[in-house]
């Protein structure tokens, strides 16, 4: 028998302190009846002897102190997990939101996942193709990674999450490949942007989407991506899917954090961010991974808008340091019109060195991977230098570096949204661009692989 206390002392933004409470445990889910009759949800956050702090999902306007009824109901939040997710879209809390019917779960499983232990892990090693050759060639996407991408306000990151999602795939794999879609604090417009698009592609039928809208209770953003790896856990681990996991925009899901931190009158760390900001960033990206034994892995892309497209911010910074990688978006590229405007310089994937290869893409991707960044860092500072002395103070080989960097960016960067590249594609139009480039200066690449791939008789700006 469930009892029902009627002694709500206080409610303070998307906190309600309840006194006199026997038996109540952390993360425990809370039933709340107000005197309209309407009822709304919470859980646990803090308990101190008698007195339970409960973080309301649905926000807690209208809530009259006096009338208002409260159950604890001895467990903590699950969400139904089934294959019929698949191709359905959900709100943040998992609720269906496509006027479908309702699941009928396999299971019930507590949102906060259970972990993993690093002995049983295995290691990230198999190339996933996403079709977007700035990270395919050069900053590989390894199955069971986290690899973030950073963007900045107005950027394309929605278009890149988009793109990824409709396109990765697992070459040579006969197991079955599924994408779980976490938004967060996304406007209307955005949310029907990404409906639209994986409808119109067919991408939906390999779906499961969750959407926290912007008008939303702020607090559903922190249920949200735990939803979402809860459905990918299931997928994986059960029922031996391979699953990617986009989590956009987690800088408002760490806002969120911080707007619960302020209303607990929590000590604010750096930036007004919660001290354990970290803490709980980790919580969500260690989510990610394959187990020894399973064929199921899972692979996360988490985007995040850097405030004042400030890398040291603490979101960025604290991500950089538990992922595996980065994926940077530049704000010049996309004045430039380039789309992808993806940074390579910056960008970086820790793990692509066991993703590639012969047998996984190709012998010659380390080698001429290796050489393009050589060559685009060269023709970059070669660019530089004629901005400040001219073009008539380089060198015939600095001119060739020049302009390879140009058709860099203009061929294998900006290849637009809708142009899915196989991996043999992306090397082939490498081998393409190193052409431009006297063949003494490829100092990066083996001779062997110099004379299968570019023989001297089309040796380019010898």
């Amino acid at each position: 028998m469930l009892k029902e206390y009627k002694t709500v002392k206080e409610v303070v933004g998307p906190l309600m302190v309840v006194e006199g409470v026997e038996g109540v445990k952390y993360e425990e889910l809370v039933d709340i009846e107000m005197h309209t009759g309407e009822k709304r949800r919470g859980r646990v956050l803090e308990i101190n002897g008698d007195k339970a702090m409960v973080q309301l999902f649905e926000g807690s306007t209208g809530i009259n102190l006096k009338n208002t009824g409260v159950r604890f109901l001895g467990r903590p939040l699950e969400l139904g997990v089934s294959l019929d997710m698949i191709g359905r879209i959900f709100d943040g809390l998992g609720r269906p939101k496509d006027d479908g019917p309702k699941i009928i779960p396999d299971k019930k499983v507590n949102v906060n996942g259970v972990p993993i232990n690093p002995v049983s892990r295995d290691y990230p090693d198999e190339f996933i193709q996403t079709g977007i050759s700035c990270i395919d060639g050069l900053n590989t996407l390894v199955r069971g990674q986290k690899l973030p991408i950073f963007s900045g306000a107005g950027l394309p990151h929605n278009e890149v999450a988009a793109q990824i999602a409709r396109q990765a795939s697992v070459i040579g794999s006969n197991e079955k490949f599924a994408v779980v879609f976490a938004a967060m604090g996304i406007t209307f417009e955005e949310a029907q942007f990404f409906i639209d698009d994986f409808t119109r592609t067919g991408a939906i039928d390999r779906t499961v989407m969750f959407m926290n809208l912007a008008n939303d209770p702020a607090i559903e953003r922190i249920t949200t991506p735990r939803v979402a790896l809860t459905c990918a856990e299931y997928l994986a681990f059960e029922k031996d899917m391979h699953v990617l996991v986009i989590l956009t925009d987690m800088t408002n899901y760490a806002e969120a954090l911080r707007e619960i931190s302020a209303a607990r009158k929590e000590v604010p760390g750096r930036r007004g961010y919660p001290g354990y900001l970290y803490t709980d960033l980790s919580q969500i990206y260690e989510r990610a991974g394959r187990i020894k034994g399973r064929k199921g892995s899972i692979t996360q892309i988490p985007i995040l808008a850097m405030p004042e497209d400030d890398i040291t911010h603490p979101i960025p910074d604290l991500t950089g340091y538990i992922t595996e990688g980065q994926i940077i978006l530049s704000r010049d590229l996309y004045k430039r019109g380039i789309e992808p405007p993806i940074n390579v310089v910056p960008s970086l994937s820790r793990l692509k060195d066991k993703g590639i290869g012969k047998g996984k893409t190709r012998e010659d991707h380390a080698s001429t991977m290796n050489q393009i960044y050589a060559a685009y860092t060269s023709g970059r500072e070669a660019k530089e230098l004629s901005a400040i002395l001219g073009e008539s103070a380089l060198s015939e080989t600095d001119k060739a570096f020049a302009h390879f960097a140009e058709e860099f960016d203009a061929r294998y960067v900006n290849q637009g949204y809708y142009n899915n590249r196989s991996i043999e594609e992306t090397l082939d139009l490498g081998w393409d661009l190193l052409k431009l480039i006297p063949r003494s200066e490829l100092k990066r690449i083996d001779s062997k692989l110099l004379d299968k791939y570019l023989p001297l008789d089309d040796k380019g700006a010898e």
